[in-house]
């Protein structure tokens, strides 16, 4: 029996969730930092359909080969951030 969720609540974080390391070499969101200019950031979500079996600190290659196969959906937001 397939369980489809209709949106995610705001900090909502479950009990099995694991956090990926991320550009800084630390897991967690760091927010945008460009060194000058206008720089563009790439957000993706996936809609999977299973549990991924992956450790804390996961780098992005070993999430992407772990998600090859289970996407039911995927979105992308482009965002664009200056440094004031």
């Amino acid at each position: 029996m397939n369980t489809f969720a209709n949106g995610i609540d705001e900090n909502f974080v479950p009990s099995e969730a694991v956090e990926g390391a991320n550009d800084f070499g630390d897991s967690g969101y760091g927010g945008p930092c460009p060194p000058s200019g206008t720089h563009h950031y790439v957000f993706k979500l996936f809609a999977l359909d299973t549990n991924l079996d992956l450790q804390r600190g996961a780098k992005k290659a070993d999430i992407l080969s772990k998600i090859e196969g289970h996407i039911i959906e995927e979105a992308e937001l482009v965002g664009t951030y200056k440094k004031q």
